[in-house]
């Protein structure tokens, strides 16, 4: 990407994302077509950017960002709080929609391991793009968010597992439980750590002058990030974990005062790095594959969320609100996408259909996903009016 070309996006991206704002929208699904529109798909002359090495980095930097933000908001009292949550809501979201992606999976694949992957891409909700969405919407402080933030916490423990058996073509029994246990002992000591060393961390950052503060939380995310990946985890996880070990530690409102415009930039370049891969001309061989993976998602993801909700102690409205907030799927769909394509193990047309409906499945459910976020509060009145008095 040239700076000629990044001066071209950075405009498409501020008025577009304008657009949507006098909508009423969030600029996710705006940052996404920016993407489709000036990336390499018809007409020609509007091909400015090419998915590069460069557009991957930038990519990566707001997907972390954007998980380092909500760690912040998922403190150790918070996740305390919500502790049920976690084990009831992702369980039961992981039985209703890995269920439903695996049948949607076996219609499209028949019973071979690319309906298994099948399944992962539609189970897997985004974090980013749920988390960008409360807070454009300002739900971050909603007693149903706890719900949500369980929901995608157990999610992207459950992917940490699933990535490495994804890359590898069914990797052993042992090999998938070794990678399941390291991110739950990761997450376990990031919370520890978030117990016991939070408020001795921020003391030490509050000492630093302003300059050496930034570069102290910014090389804190990339480590905590590398050292996730080191352990074979995504380094979502990380970036997620790195946002909780300072969350309690005196100095979260400082960081989010001095990180919410890089947040913001970076985010806005990950969505439209993102929609640089995906194929429109191949609706026509898995658009079926899409509309179904669609339905499915839109009847599991909202189920869960008032079903889960219920048994919470939430009310069928907020059920809804949690329920709409999980709608949205992103970047780990794409990342299993792109790790099928890679492996040998599936078959070529297989590889080829898995990436055309990852591209295709995110752009709908992004979309849906926003506006559903932002009508939810009215579809929960619609579906449990108020029963008049007497």
């Amino acid at each position: 990407m040239t700076l000629a070309e990044l001066a071209v996006t950075i405009g498409v991206l501020g008025a577009l994302g304008l657009v949507a704002s006098r909508f009423g929208l969030s600029a996710i699904p705006a940052y996404l077509f920016a993407g489709i529109l000036l990336g390499p798909n018809e007409p020609d002359f509007l091909k400015v950017v090419q998915p590069s090495e460069v557009t991957d980095f930038v990519a990566e930097i707001g997907l972390l960002f954007l998980l380092f933000f909500l760690g912040l908001e998922f403190s150790v009292d918070r996740l305390v709080r919500s502790g049920r949550h976690v084990g009831l809501g992702g369980a039961v979201d992981l039985l209703v929609n890995a269920g439903l992606g695996l049948l949607v999976g076996l219609a499209a694949f028949g019973p071979t391991f690319a309906a298994f992957v099948l399944a992962a891409c539609i189970y897997v909700s985004s974090s980013a793009i749920a988390v960008k969405a409360l807070i454009d919407l300002r739900r971050l402080a909603d007693d149903e968010t706890d719900l949500v933030l369980a929901i995608l916490l157990f999610e992207d423990i459950a992917i940490a597992a699933v990535l490495g058996f994804v890359a590898t073509g069914g990797g052993t029994v042992a090999t998938t439980a070794g990678v399941t246990l390291k991110a739950l002992a990761f997450v376990a000591a990031s919370l520890a750590v978030s117990r016991w060393l939070g408020a001795w961390l921020g003391r030490l950052l509050g000492r630093l002058e302003l300059e050496f503060f930034l570069l102290a939380v910014f090389g804190f995310v990339i480590a905590m990030s590398a050292v996730a990946k080191e352990l074979d985890m995504s380094e979502a996880i990380g970036a997620l974990m790195a946002g909780v070990v300072l969350s309690d530690s005196g100095v979260r409102e400082e960081i989010e005062q001095r990180f919410f415009a890089v947040r913001d930039v970076f985010a806005a370049l990950f969505f439209f790095a993102f929609a640089l891969t995906i194929e429109l001309d191949r609706t026509g061989d898995v658009g079926w594959i899409v509309l179904l993976a669609v339905a499915a998602t839109l009847v599991g993801k909202l189920g869960v969320g008032v079903v889960a909700g219920r048994a919470g102690g939430f009310s069928v409205r907020q059920g809804v609100n949690a329920g709409a907030a999980l709608v949205a799927h992103g970047e780990f769909t794409i990342i299993l996408a792109q790790l099928a394509a890679g492996n040998a193990a599936l078959a070529a047309a297989h590889r080829d259909d898995i990436v055309a409906f990852a591209g295709l499945y995110v752009l709908a459910t992004a979309t849906l996903g926003v506006v559903l976020m932002k009508e939810s509060k009215r579809l929960g009145r619609f579906l449990t009016p108020a029963r008049a008095p007497g």
